[in-house]
């Protein structure tokens, strides 16, 4: 794997790299809540719509883990409700 390899971004709205997510795996990371856990992988505004793809064959290709055995990110409300304030210059 080439040097520009390893710098590919796979998540682009937290600009994580093939090669950091290859390193979550290599330390255990074997589902994509523990990648996104151990890299911040799918944690931006897209909510891992553009980069759950492919990190589940990141994973299956690194980690040899059944591609229907990946299920996708969890899904976390926040922890408190957080207030809408409309407001306007006057």
């Amino acid at each position: 794997m080439s040097a520009l390899d390893v710098e590919r971004v796979i998540c682009r709205c937290e600009e994580i790299t093939l090669g950091e997510i290859r390193k979550a795996i290599k330390e255990g990371a074997r589902d994509v809540d523990a990648v996104k856990r151990m890299t911040r992988a799918g944690m931006g505004l897209c909510q891992n719509k553009t980069c759950y793809n492919l990190i589940v064959r990141i994973i299956h290709e690194e980690a040899g883990v059944e591609l229907s055995k990946l299920k996708p990110f969890t899904v976390r409300p926040p922890v408190r409700p957080v207030p809408v304030k409309c407001w306007r210059r006057e």
